[in-house]
């Protein structure tokens, strides 16, 4: 069958990360989130998750040689505009991982550290945390961790928005270009995230805060969401602003919605965008 050369290309995005069967959070999170805003969603999966939206039960790292054989499958035939990362298991795909992005400097990396779930389960492996902040943080763009991840990481307590911005400043020096430490599990009405960058630019990310159990997969769905705008062509703050948007208006439409008997998860293809396909010069 003969096939001819189209100047037409997809925007697409490599997510790699945990599966989760409930379909809420992990790889399934970003294939709806990158598809809801029209880009190309490819994928790499690290773990097999056994959960729903009462928890966690199990973690199945897969093997790291076929990790990151999915990883280089893609990056060698469909690259990616940009490449989310979500959860490293375990130590070995961790490195792996490192050693084969690092090939690829010029393709921007979102990293979510998810080391604990919204239900409170443990996701990492411990001797993992230290190989990633050796390997993984230096190529990292925007690290993306919520207050129990900032709080591993930067080895101290956060209890406020003065202890996020101290908190940012200590996990810059592992070396990523930015931080967003997301404040999402502080009280109150009003939601801060924090964001420091290596070129010493601080700024706080505020939004209201939606009464809604319907949140898991929220940090998996953001930096989904800051992927795919990076991969569409926005610069990094213009990305963050945006993600943000698109997670608020994801809870706020499936706030009321009933998925399990636990924490639910986001509407994400609240208002879906036709997929964008890009005119190669």
């Amino acid at each position: 069958m003969e096939t001819t050369q189209s100047n037409q290309k997809y925007t697409i995005i490599l997510s790699i990360a945990g599966s989760d069967n409930s379909g809420g959070a992990g790889i399934q999170a970003d294939i709806k989130t990158i598809s809801a805003l029209g880009c190309y969603a490819s994928t790499a999966i690290t773990a097999v998750t056994v959960q729903n939206t009462m928890g966690v039960s199990a973690v199945h790292p897969i093997p790291a040689d076929i990790a990151i054989a999915q990883v280089q499958a893609v990056l060698n035939d469909m690259p990616p505009a940009a490449i989310k990362i979500g959860m490293i298991h375990n130590a070995a795909i961790a490195l792996s991982l490192a050693q084969t992005l690092k090939q690829y400097p010029g393709i921007p990396v979102i990293f979510d550290p998810v080391m604990v779930a919204t239900s409170g389960d443990l996701l990492m492996e411990k001797d993992t945390i230290k190989v990633i902040i050796q390997n993984i943080l230096p190529i990292t763009t925007l690290l993306t961790p919520n207050l129990h991840e900032a709080a591993v990481l930067a080895e101290m307590p956060i209890a406020s928005i003065i202890d996020m911005q101290v908190a940012s400043r200590k996990i810059i020096k592992y070396g990523s270009f930015a931080v967003l430490i997301k404040g999402g599990h502080l009280k109150g009405k009003d939601l801060c995230d924090v964001y420091f960058d290596q070129n010493g630019v601080e700024k706080l990310f505020h939004s209201p805060a939606i009464p809604s159990i319907n949140t898991h997969g929220t940090g998996c769905s953001l930096s989904s969401a800051i992927a795919s705008y990076l991969g569409l062509g926005e610069d990094l703050n213009a990305a963050i602003v945006k993600g943000k948007y698109y997670i608020h208006q994801a809870i706020l439409n499936g706030k009321d919605v009933k998925t399990g008997h636990g924490q639910g998860p986001l509407n994400h293809f609240f208002a879906p965008v036709p997929m964008k396909i890009n005119i190669l010069s």
